[in-house]
């Protein structure tokens, strides 16, 4: 039995989105445990429509864990869709993010958040990204993320050295505040910043992946990519200039 504590407001929550993921729910469940120790943490898996074991792994994972939330959608509504359920349902104000192939190691969450709460000193909403060292995937997958990578930075001022990385500490407020709409996952920092967030650049480690294989492939990445970042051209271009507020007492 898990001996977390099993609280009403955890200190953080953390998000993980997952669509067959089978065989690797239980490794990523106990490092993320691992990292935060006795913390009050939330767990929140966010299951969009496996087709596989996932969803039964995550069952059997619950029946010893009252930190660990599941929310399942009724059909596949993709990582960015899965992201906000989970971020929605989270009882903390402080967000995680994490992917759930096993390739993002736990432990750089707690690191995160140092960065994270250390900036909130002086800023009242901030996003910590996470940075990939050494990436471990394959070479098309890679080639793919280089070319969008330019093309953010040409199209739309995106100096983020890795937009798409999906480990991540940031405040609730923060992405309530965004502007929703499929795949913003990819571009969270630039969205972030267009907020009037801090946004820092936090390097990580990055693994290889043990089991399965990646959802998407490299071709398809890189075309859903280019009609993305159009759109989000469109949502900077309509960003208000230099807008200040104060109320009146």
């Amino acid at each position: 039995m898990n001996d977390l504590p099993e609280i009403s407001v955890p200190e953080i929550s953390v998000v993980v989105p997952v669509m067959n993921e089978a065989g690797n729910i239980q490794p990523l469940i106990v490092g993320i445990e691992a990292a935060f120790g006795k913390r009050a943490i939330e767990i929140i898996y966010v299951n969009d429509a496996s087709t596989d074991a996932t969803l039964d792994e995550l069952k059997a994972e619950k029946a010893t864990r009252p930190h660990l939330r599941i929310i399942t959608h009724s059909k596949r509504s993709g990582q960015s869709a899965a992201l906000r359920t989970g971020i929605f349902a989270a009882r903390s104000e402080r967000i995680a993010t994490l992917d759930g192939d096993g390739q993002n190691p736990p432990a750089d969450l707690v690191h995160l958040e140092k960065v994270w709460q250390q900036s909130k000193q002086d800023h009242d909403l901030v996003m910590a990204a996470g940075v990939r060292q050494k990436r471990q995937d394959n070479l098309g997958k890679q080639v793919a993320s280089r070319m969008a990578k330019r093309l953010r930075a040409w199209l739309l001022g995106d100096k983020h050295p890795d937009s798409g990385c999906g480990i991540k500490v940031f405040d609730r407020a923060l992405f309530l505040r965004m502007p929703y709409f499929n795949h913003i996952h990819r571009f969270m920092p630039i969205i972030a910043k267009r907020e009037g967030a801090e946004v820092l650049a936090v390097p990580v480690d990055h693994a290889a992946r043990q089991v399965g294989s990646s959802k998407y492939g490299n071709l398809d990445r890189l075309l859903v990519g280019i009609a993305d970042i159009r759109g989000v051209m469109w949502l900077m271009r309509r960003s208000p200039k230099n807008l200040e507020t104060q109320e009146l007492e």
